[in-house]
């Protein structure tokens, strides 16, 4: 049974399972659920983006100390730029926010976003990491060529069919096909001209991009088990990612609050904002949404925003209000579960597949 799973993506990868863990960028991501997926036979993805080199360094060193198996870092391709023309203006309206928590003002002064791509690549390469995905675009040329040149294997997430088109045509090894259901930040590249990203479903985007690239296609958005695991094959994708499945596994850096409101929330829970980070993201509705779009203002550009609210979602993660938190999730809610391993997870899912594809 289990050979019917045994696709390219395994050999490319080197995994046993067609099964990645999304690289979820801040606190659910850590390097113990990294391990652990691909301890079970995944290839389990550490979300990096907002980690400063060293930590990341540390990061991958730590995986290394809980597992053998091959995994991969998550980065994100993105230039930081804002003029900072408004942020008097975005951070008192984000003031009032910070007086429902009872936490100082924060003065127009800019906002600085360390700009850290290149020297977290640089880290990447150093300690060989097996595998390098990306979010919001390819690596560019210089950077896929030292990928290349290291033996890392490199993956790009697309939202469309001409990304899908660009990221076989810089090289990259295979693709995420994100549809419209995934939680968090999807890797949409032309944010500016879809102010919203790309709204494409999962089950649509798969067979149109497996249809027109030769390298894998691995299925991303609204996957949480074995069935979804199965349809993505008869899709003709050659693995799945998935990110909000394992958010309440016990290795998870979920916060409480988090994991209470991903437990509660259900299929219509979610809308997808960029009122946190300036960058459309999928998460549950909540208080902190609800008075941003009541307010009519436009955030300050990704990852500015993101920067600017930071202290907001520290804080009500500290004071465990969920109204106040990013609570990024997928539309597959109802199928979470608390108390188990991402192990348990990993085998639950193959175990169904398996059944589903004999």
């Amino acid at each position: 049974m289990l050979n019917m799973l045994r696709t390219p993506l395994c050999e490319l990868f080197g995994i046993r399972y067609p099964l990645l863990l999304a690289g979820m960028a801040g606190g659910p991501s850590t390097p113990e659920l990294t391990a652990a997926v691909s301890e079970a036979g995944g290839l389990g993805t550490l979300g990096a983006a907002y980690m400063a080199p060293e930590d990341i360094r540390s990061a991958v060193r730590r995986i290394r100390q809980l597992t053998t198996a091959p995994f991969g870092v998550n980065l994100f391709v993105n230039q930081p730029s804002d003029d900072n023309t408004r942020t008097q203006e975005v951070q008192d309206k984000l003031n009032e926010f910070r007086k429902q928590l009872g936490i100082p003002d924060s003065e127009g002064n800019a906002i600085q976003t360390p700009d850290w791509f290149e020297e977290q690549f640089n880290v990447l390469i150093e300690e060989k990491v097996p595998v390098i995905s990306t979010a919001f675009g390819v690596l560019p040329e210089p950077q896929m060529q030292a990928a290349k040149a290291s033996g890392s294997k490199v993956a790009a997430m697309v939202t469309t069919v001409r990304e899908a088109l660009i990221a076989e045509e810089k090289d990259c090894d295979a693709i995420v096909a994100q549809g419209s259901e995934a939680g968090g930040h999807r890797g949409t590249f032309g944010a500016a001209i879809n102010p919203m990203g790309a709204n494409i479903g999962t089950m649509a985007l798969v067979p149109q991009i497996v249809d027109r690239v030769a390298i894998p296609v691995i299925a991303a958005g609204g996957i949480m088990d074995g069935r979804g695991l199965a349809a993505a094959l008869m899709l003709g994708a050659q693995g799945v990612q998935l990110g909000t499945r394992f958010l309440t596994s016990i290795e998870a850096g979920t916060g409480e609050a988090y994991r209470k409101a991903l437990l509660a929330s259900d299929e219509e829970s979610t809308v997808i904002t960029n009122a946190f980070s300036g960058r459309p993201a999928r998460g549950i509705r909540n208080g902190f949404i609800e008075q941003w779009e009541a307010s009519g203002k436009a955030p300050l550009p990704f990852p500015t925003q993101n920067t600017a609210t930071r202290d907001i979602r520290n804080a009500a993660g500290k004071q465990q209000k969920a109204d106040y938190l990013s609570l990024w999730a997928g539309q597959g809610t109802r199928m979470l579960t608390a108390g188990q391993t991402a192990r348990q997870i990993v085998e639950e899912i193959i175990g169904q597949a398996a059944a589903l594809t004999k």
